[in-house]
Protein backbone atom coordinates (compact mmCIF):
# COMPACT_ATOMS: atom_id res chain seq x y z
CA UNK A 1 0.00 0.00 0.00
CA UNK A 2 1.65 3.58 -0.68
CA UNK A 3 2.32 6.06 1.99
CA UNK A 4 -0.52 8.24 0.71
CA UNK A 5 -3.01 5.37 0.84
CA UNK A 6 -1.62 4.48 4.35
CA UNK A 7 -2.62 7.97 5.97
CA UNK A 8 -5.56 8.37 3.79
CA UNK A 9 -6.83 5.29 5.55
CA UNK A 10 -5.02 6.14 9.24
CA UNK A 11 -7.01 9.18 9.62
CA UNK A 12 -10.59 7.94 8.28
CA UNK A 13 -10.38 5.33 10.60
CA UNK A 14 -9.78 7.73 13.29
CA UNK A 15 -12.12 10.00 12.28
CA UNK A 16 -15.57 6.91 12.70
CA UNK A 17 -14.18 7.63 16.24
CA UNK A 18 -16.61 10.94 16.19
CA UNK A 19 -19.73 10.10 18.09
CA UNK A 20 -22.21 8.78 16.10
CA UNK A 21 -24.44 9.83 18.31
CA UNK A 22 -24.88 13.41 16.93
CA UNK A 23 -28.21 13.65 14.67
CA UNK A 24 -27.72 14.43 11.24
CA UNK A 25 -30.49 17.36 11.22
CA UNK A 26 -29.07 20.93 11.91
CA UNK A 27 -30.02 22.37 15.06
CA UNK A 28 -31.47 25.77 15.82
CA UNK A 29 -29.60 26.92 18.96
CA UNK A 30 -33.10 26.38 21.32
CA UNK A 31 -32.79 24.41 24.76
CA UNK A 32 -34.15 21.24 23.14
CA UNK A 33 -31.58 21.79 19.96
CA UNK A 34 -28.48 23.43 21.05
CA UNK A 35 -25.91 24.38 18.22
CA UNK A 36 -23.67 21.29 18.75
CA UNK A 37 -20.23 22.18 19.12
CA UNK A 38 -17.21 20.27 18.74
CA UNK A 39 -13.37 20.98 19.74
CA UNK A 40 -10.12 19.68 18.85
CA UNK A 41 -8.34 17.92 21.59
CA UNK A 42 -5.92 21.30 22.12
CA UNK A 43 -4.04 20.61 25.32
CA UNK A 44 -3.51 16.96 26.60
CA UNK A 45 -6.27 14.99 24.85
CA UNK A 46 -8.36 14.95 27.98
CA UNK A 47 -12.03 16.20 27.25
CA UNK A 48 -12.83 17.48 30.52
CA UNK A 49 -9.31 19.93 30.16
CA UNK A 50 -10.46 21.02 26.87
CA UNK A 51 -14.36 21.35 27.31
CA UNK A 52 -13.71 23.41 30.41
CA UNK A 53 -11.08 25.70 28.07
CA UNK A 54 -14.27 26.61 26.46
CA UNK A 55 -17.42 26.47 28.45
CA UNK A 56 -16.90 29.89 29.62
CA UNK A 57 -16.94 31.56 26.40
CA UNK A 58 -20.11 29.58 24.61
CA UNK A 59 -21.95 30.38 28.31
CA UNK A 60 -20.71 34.19 27.77
CA UNK A 61 -22.67 33.72 24.63
CA UNK A 62 -25.98 31.96 25.74
CA UNK A 63 -25.91 34.74 28.95
CA UNK A 64 -25.82 37.50 26.09
CA UNK A 65 -27.98 35.72 23.07
CA UNK A 66 -30.21 33.03 24.51
CA UNK A 67 -28.79 30.18 21.71
CA UNK A 68 -27.91 26.99 23.57
CA UNK A 69 -24.91 24.78 22.99
CA UNK A 70 -23.67 21.13 23.08
CA UNK A 71 -20.38 21.16 23.33
CA UNK A 72 -17.98 18.22 22.72
CA UNK A 73 -14.49 17.21 22.32
CA UNK A 74 -13.37 15.17 19.01
CA UNK A 75 -11.23 12.10 19.53
CA UNK A 76 -8.46 13.56 16.86
CA UNK A 77 -8.46 16.68 14.65
CA UNK A 78 -9.63 14.55 11.97
CA UNK A 79 -12.55 13.32 13.94
CA UNK A 80 -13.54 17.22 14.14
CA UNK A 81 -12.55 17.83 10.48
CA UNK A 82 -14.53 14.90 9.12
CA UNK A 83 -17.42 16.09 11.26
CA UNK A 84 -18.03 19.35 10.42
CA UNK A 85 -17.81 18.25 6.49
CA UNK A 86 -20.48 15.26 7.58
CA UNK A 87 -22.57 17.82 9.20
CA UNK A 88 -22.84 16.14 12.39
CA UNK A 89 -21.69 19.80 14.23
CA UNK A 90 -22.84 23.19 13.38
CA UNK A 91 -19.63 24.88 15.10
CA UNK A 92 -15.93 23.59 15.27
CA UNK A 93 -12.32 24.90 17.11
CA UNK A 94 -9.32 24.43 14.96
CA UNK A 95 -6.33 24.94 14.44
CA UNK A 96 -5.37 27.00 10.90
CA UNK A 97 -3.83 23.69 9.47
CA UNK A 98 -6.97 21.61 10.16
CA UNK A 99 -9.21 24.45 9.22
CA UNK A 100 -8.00 25.51 5.57
CA UNK A 101 -8.77 22.34 4.22
CA UNK A 102 -12.32 21.99 5.43
CA UNK A 103 -12.44 25.64 4.31
CA UNK A 104 -11.45 25.05 1.33
CA UNK A 105 -13.58 21.82 0.71
CA UNK A 106 -16.42 24.39 1.64
CA UNK A 107 -17.60 22.55 4.88
CA UNK A 108 -16.68 25.94 7.13
CA UNK A 109 -16.22 29.41 7.17
CA UNK A 110 -14.70 31.40 10.36
CA UNK A 111 -16.79 32.39 12.79
CA UNK A 112 -14.16 34.06 15.18
CA UNK A 113 -10.38 34.04 16.75
CA UNK A 114 -9.52 35.00 20.18
CA UNK A 115 -7.76 38.54 20.56
CA UNK A 116 -5.27 38.38 23.26
CA UNK A 117 -3.17 41.76 24.08
CA UNK A 118 -4.04 43.42 20.93
CA UNK A 119 -3.54 40.76 18.12
CA UNK A 120 -5.18 37.63 16.69
CA UNK A 121 -1.82 35.37 16.57
CA UNK A 122 0.44 33.12 18.84
CA UNK A 123 3.05 30.81 18.77
CA UNK A 124 4.63 27.69 18.18
CA UNK A 125 7.99 26.68 18.89
CA UNK A 126 10.67 23.76 18.71
CA UNK A 127 11.42 22.97 22.90
CA UNK A 128 14.70 21.13 23.85
CA UNK A 129 15.68 19.25 26.73
CA UNK A 130 18.05 21.69 28.86
CA UNK A 131 20.97 19.57 29.30
CA UNK A 132 21.27 18.99 25.22
CA UNK A 133 23.64 20.67 22.78
CA UNK A 134 21.76 21.94 20.31
CA UNK A 135 22.35 26.04 19.60
CA UNK A 136 20.17 26.03 16.29
CA UNK A 137 17.70 23.63 14.17
CA UNK A 138 20.41 23.28 11.70
CA UNK A 139 22.23 21.39 14.89
CA UNK A 140 19.08 18.78 15.39
CA UNK A 141 20.26 16.01 12.92
CA UNK A 142 20.00 12.85 15.10
CA UNK A 143 18.01 13.88 17.69
CA UNK A 144 15.06 12.32 18.95
CA UNK A 145 12.01 14.43 17.93
CA UNK A 146 8.40 14.48 19.89
CA UNK A 147 5.63 15.90 18.06
CA UNK A 148 1.43 16.63 18.78
CA UNK A 149 -1.39 15.28 16.86
CA UNK A 150 -0.11 15.26 12.36
CA UNK A 151 -3.15 17.79 12.17
CA UNK A 152 -2.11 19.85 14.80
CA UNK A 153 -0.47 23.35 13.57
CA UNK A 154 1.33 24.43 16.15
CA UNK A 155 2.65 20.59 17.65
CA UNK A 156 3.29 19.08 14.46
CA UNK A 157 2.66 21.02 11.20
CA UNK A 158 5.16 24.34 12.06
CA UNK A 159 7.61 22.60 13.71
CA UNK A 160 8.64 20.18 11.25
CA UNK A 161 8.30 23.24 8.26
CA UNK A 162 10.52 25.09 10.28
CA UNK A 163 13.17 22.37 10.63
CA UNK A 164 12.28 22.32 7.21
CA UNK A 165 13.18 25.68 6.76
CA UNK A 166 16.83 25.25 8.48
CA UNK A 167 17.97 22.40 6.11
CA UNK A 168 16.70 19.71 8.14
CA UNK A 169 14.42 16.61 6.95
CA UNK A 170 12.62 15.35 9.83
CA UNK A 171 11.56 11.79 8.26
CA UNK A 172 15.71 11.46 7.50
CA UNK A 173 17.69 13.16 9.68
CA UNK A 174 16.04 12.66 13.06
CA UNK A 175 17.56 9.51 15.17
CA UNK A 176 13.73 8.98 15.99
CA UNK A 177 10.16 10.42 15.81
CA UNK A 178 7.38 10.21 18.35
CA UNK A 179 3.63 11.09 17.75
CA UNK A 180 2.89 11.25 21.44
CA UNK A 181 -0.95 13.59 20.29
CA UNK A 182 -1.07 16.51 22.00
CA UNK A 183 1.34 19.44 22.94
CA UNK A 184 1.75 18.37 26.42
CA UNK A 185 2.62 14.81 25.84
CA UNK A 186 5.38 15.84 23.54
CA UNK A 187 6.46 18.77 26.08
CA UNK A 188 6.38 15.92 28.76
CA UNK A 189 8.75 13.48 26.45
CA UNK A 190 11.28 16.25 26.83
CA UNK A 191 11.24 16.31 30.36
CA UNK A 192 11.24 13.03 31.26
CA UNK A 193 14.27 12.65 28.73
CA UNK A 194 12.41 10.28 26.69
CA UNK A 195 12.74 13.04 23.96
CA UNK A 196 15.63 15.53 23.06
CA UNK A 197 13.36 18.51 21.06
CA UNK A 198 9.33 18.65 20.81
CA UNK A 199 6.96 20.58 19.08
CA UNK A 200 4.42 22.71 20.62
CA UNK A 201 2.96 26.26 21.16
CA UNK A 202 3.99 28.51 23.36
CA UNK A 203 0.31 28.79 24.64
CA UNK A 204 0.54 24.93 25.64
CA UNK A 205 4.41 25.04 27.32
CA UNK A 206 3.26 27.89 29.64
CA UNK A 207 -0.12 26.41 30.75
CA UNK A 208 2.03 22.99 31.22
CA UNK A 209 4.19 24.90 33.75
CA UNK A 210 1.34 26.15 35.34
CA UNK A 211 -0.48 23.02 35.94
CA UNK A 212 3.16 21.85 37.02
CA UNK A 213 2.72 18.74 33.91
CA UNK A 214 5.74 19.71 33.08
CA UNK A 215 9.44 20.85 34.85
CA UNK A 216 10.49 24.23 33.69
CA UNK A 217 13.99 24.05 34.87
CA UNK A 218 14.13 20.21 32.19
CA UNK A 219 12.78 22.69 28.81
CA UNK A 220 14.24 25.68 27.16
CA UNK A 221 13.26 27.27 24.07
CA UNK A 222 15.22 26.63 20.83
CA UNK A 223 13.46 28.26 18.16
CA UNK A 224 10.29 30.77 18.20
CA UNK A 225 7.97 30.39 15.09
CA UNK A 226 6.66 33.41 13.65
CA UNK A 227 3.23 34.83 14.71
CA UNK A 228 0.36 32.34 13.85
CA UNK A 229 -2.94 33.15 13.35
CA UNK A 230 -5.15 32.47 16.60
CA UNK A 231 -6.55 28.79 16.06
CA UNK A 232 -10.38 29.84 14.74
CA UNK A 233 -13.72 29.33 16.05
CA UNK A 234 -15.40 28.06 12.44
CA UNK A 235 -19.13 27.52 11.95
CA UNK A 236 -21.05 25.14 8.95
CA UNK A 237 -22.11 27.16 5.43
CA UNK A 238 -25.06 25.13 6.12
CA UNK A 239 -26.12 27.04 9.06
CA UNK A 240 -29.27 29.88 7.61
CA UNK A 241 -27.49 33.25 7.67
CA UNK A 242 -29.07 34.61 9.67
CA UNK A 243 -28.30 32.42 12.30
CA UNK A 244 -24.22 32.97 11.05
CA UNK A 245 -24.61 36.61 11.53
CA UNK A 246 -26.39 36.04 14.88
CA UNK A 247 -23.19 34.35 16.35
CA UNK A 248 -20.92 36.18 14.38
CA UNK A 249 -21.70 39.49 16.22
CA UNK A 250 -22.35 37.67 19.51
CA UNK A 251 -18.80 36.75 19.55
CA UNK A 252 -18.19 40.59 18.46
CA UNK A 253 -19.86 41.56 21.14
CA UNK A 254 -20.00 38.87 24.15
CA UNK A 255 -16.77 40.73 26.08
CA UNK A 256 -19.08 43.85 26.56
CA UNK A 257 -22.62 42.14 27.48
CA UNK A 258 -24.02 42.34 30.66
CA UNK A 259 -23.82 39.63 33.87
CA UNK A 260 -20.51 38.83 31.63
CA UNK A 261 -17.16 38.74 33.08
CA UNK A 262 -13.50 39.27 31.98
CA UNK A 263 -13.17 35.45 33.68
CA UNK A 264 -15.59 34.37 31.25
CA UNK A 265 -13.85 35.12 28.04
CA UNK A 266 -11.30 32.60 27.08
CA UNK A 267 -9.34 31.26 24.12
CA UNK A 268 -6.78 28.40 23.24
CA UNK A 269 -5.69 26.02 26.34
CA UNK A 270 -8.12 28.18 28.68
CA UNK A 271 -6.07 31.31 28.42
CA UNK A 272 -7.95 34.27 29.35
CA UNK A 273 -8.38 36.76 26.23
CA UNK A 274 -9.37 40.58 25.85
CA UNK A 275 -12.65 39.55 23.51
CA UNK A 276 -13.23 38.08 19.98
CA UNK A 277 -12.73 38.98 16.70
CA UNK A 278 -15.60 37.84 14.22
CA UNK A 279 -14.71 40.16 11.49
CA UNK A 280 -10.82 38.68 11.38
CA UNK A 281 -10.83 38.16 7.73
CA UNK A 282 -10.33 34.52 5.83
CA UNK A 283 -7.25 36.06 3.82
CA UNK A 284 -5.39 36.35 7.59
CA UNK A 285 -6.00 32.58 7.70
CA UNK A 286 -3.45 32.45 4.54
CA UNK A 287 -0.88 34.26 6.28
CA UNK A 288 1.01 30.66 7.63
CA UNK A 289 -0.17 28.77 4.01
CA UNK A 290 3.01 28.73 2.61
CA UNK A 291 4.97 27.35 5.00
CA UNK A 292 1.56 24.60 5.88
CA UNK A 293 2.24 23.54 2.45
CA UNK A 294 5.79 23.00 3.20
CA UNK A 295 4.33 19.54 4.87
CA UNK A 296 2.24 17.78 2.39
CA UNK A 297 0.20 14.90 3.02
CA UNK A 298 3.77 12.74 1.55
CA UNK A 299 5.90 14.69 4.16
CA UNK A 300 3.35 13.43 6.96
CA UNK A 301 3.50 9.44 5.91
CA UNK A 302 6.82 9.67 5.82
CA UNK A 303 7.05 11.01 9.21
CA UNK A 304 4.32 8.22 10.24
CA UNK A 305 6.66 5.45 9.10
CA UNK A 306 9.48 6.85 11.03
CA UNK A 307 7.55 7.09 13.92
CA UNK A 308 6.16 3.56 13.24
CA UNK A 309 10.24 2.45 13.45
CA UNK A 310 10.84 2.52 16.92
Amino acid sequence: MKLKQILFSALVCTAMVAPQSMAAAMQDGSKAHPLRVMLIPADGGTEDGTKADFVPIFNAVTKSTGLHFDIRVGQSYSAVMEAMCLKQTEIAFFGAASYIPVRDKGCAKLLAVAVHKGASVYHSGIFASTNSSYKSLKDTKGARLALGDVNSTSSFVYPVAMLMDAGVDPARDMGQVVITGSHANSLKAVAEGKADLSGASFDSFEKAVKQGAIDPTKVRVLAKSEPIPQPPLAMSTSLPKKTQQKLKDAFNNVHKAAGVTPDMIRGYGGSKVDRYDADFPESGMDAPGKKLALVDDQVKAELLKKAAQR
